[in-house]
């Protein structure tokens, strides 16, 4: 599996090579993620939570299995939970990020 492609992606967004090898190293799965697959929906919907690159790049250092969960089945489900909870789009973007 070839990581530049993830690896350069990640440097657009504004995380550095000691950052990405922090995420590795707390969550290896991320090799096997690919910027199409994986990377890409979920970083336009944290955006379109509220979310800017440097949000983004915090989520990835911070979570980065959170890259590794379904979209449609996890992850939409848990902010639609704390929208019900009484949570503003602003609030649900402070706690992902």
């Amino acid at each position: 599996h070839n990581l530049e492609p993830t690896v350069q992606w990640f440097k657009g967004l504004g995380v550095d090579d000691l950052q990405v090898k922090k995420a590795i190293m707390r969550h290896p799965q991320v090799l096997s993620y690919s910027v199409e697959n994986n990377f890409k929906s979920i970083v336009q919907w944290l955006r379109d939570l509220g979310l800017d690159d440097a949000g983004v790049a915090k989520v990835f250092i911070r979570l980065p299995s959170l890259f590794g969960h379904s979209l449609e089945n996890k992850l939409k489900s848990t902010v639609q939970w704390l929208k019900d909870s009484g949570l503003d789009d602003a609030r649900v973007a402070k706690v992902i990020a």
